[in-house]
């Protein structure tokens, strides 16, 4: 899972088409069901390391990608 940092956003849209999973959305525009997640990136935005480089996804990132119901699984620890 990567997080945004909402104080750093600059609302362009250009991460939403590129997202593999299509979790992105305008903060206005997020869907009920995930908008628990707006106060995850917040949270974890300022925490968690930031990213300078594109990097291969993780060996289970497809096993992920469909499933809806992943808050239960999410582990807060960088690199997890």
């Amino acid at each position: 899972m990567l997080v945004i940092n909402p104080d750093e956003c600059i609302d362009c849209g250009a991460c939403e088409p590129v997202c593999p999973t299509q979790a992105i959305f305008v903060a206005d525009e997020v869907p009920d069901k995930w908008k628990e997640y707006i106060e995850l990136n917040a949270t974890y935005s300022k925490q968690w390391p930031k990213l300078s480089a594109k990097k291969d996804p993780p060996a289970d990132a497809d096993k992920w990608k469909e499933v809806q119901d992943k808050r239960k699984h999410f582990d807060p620890s960088p690199g997890k």
